[in-house]
């Protein structure tokens, strides 16, 4: 395009694109199984959030997904310790293989837990100039000790696109938790089962519809008028 035929002088011709049908078709179609890293928020014995994230990845896994969940446990508080603790390293390289996450929190006060929040602030928005989370699909799923509510999954959501995700419309909101899972720790056939079926299908159709073309979906004039190392200094300030 010529800077003659621009919209604007403000543009630059050399970063601008017009999206186009043809660059949303991949040049090779990924075979292997959907990567998805799931986490949970709570350390209890009977964790309710981590039961709905073990029901989710049977599903995941019957759907032909390849499935990791993350176990907090262990996991400092964020600046509490180096970035080369062992569980912040796990962390991380599990979320640089993942395609496809879920995050699955108890509600508490109103928001989702501290264990929730402290595992996705320890999930960087950048490593130099790329970010590890940038372009992957993003389900979420919250439990709660009385009725139902939102709170939670409305809070991960706006994390999920400040981390650049690509967040499903479905989630899932368990209310009464303690009463949707028996002894052995499988959720009961109920409405609530239902939907977590429905956002897990629509997690996988999303991964693989985008895993392919998800560098592209993310890409933006902005950034491209950037240089690496502008980039990296700019989403890594150390002093914040």
């Amino acid at each position: 395009m010529s800077e003659t035929s621009l919209p604007s002088s403000n543009l630059d011709a050399a970063c601008f694109q017009i999206p186009s049908q043809a660059t949303l078709q991949p040049a090779k179609v990924s075979t292997h199984p959907p990567r998805i890293l799931m986490l949970y928020g709570s350390l209890r014995e009977r964790s309710y959030s981590k039961l709905l994230t073990l029901e989710a990845a049977r599903l995941l896994e019957t759907m032909g997904a390849q499935v990791k969940i993350f176990d907090p446990e262990g996991l400092p508080q964020p600046d509490g310790a180096p970035e080369s603790h062992p569980k912040v390293l796990e962390l991380r390289e599990l979320a640089t293989w993942s395609e496809g996450m879920v995050w699955s929190s108890p509600e508490r006060h109103g928001a989702m837990s501290g264990i929730m929040k402290s595992q996705i602030d320890w999930i960087p928005l950048s490593q130099g100039a790329v970010r590890p989370t940038q372009g992957k699909t993003l389900a979420l799923m919250q439990v709660n000790g009385g009725s139902q509510s939102f709170n939670a999954v409305n809070q991960m959501r706006i994390l999920g696109r400040w981390m650049r995700m690509i967040t499903i419309p479905n989630q899932s909101s368990v209310a009464k938790a303690f009463a949707e899972f028996d002894e052995a720790g499988r959720m009961k056939p109920s409405a609530f089962y239902d939907r977590v079926v429905d956002v897990m299908e629509e997690l996988v159709k999303f991964t693989l519809l985008t895993r392919d073309v998800s560098p592209y979906l993310v890409d933006r004039y902005s950034e491209r008028k950037e240089t690496a190392a502008e980039l990296s200094k700019r989403v890594n300030q150390r002093a914040i």
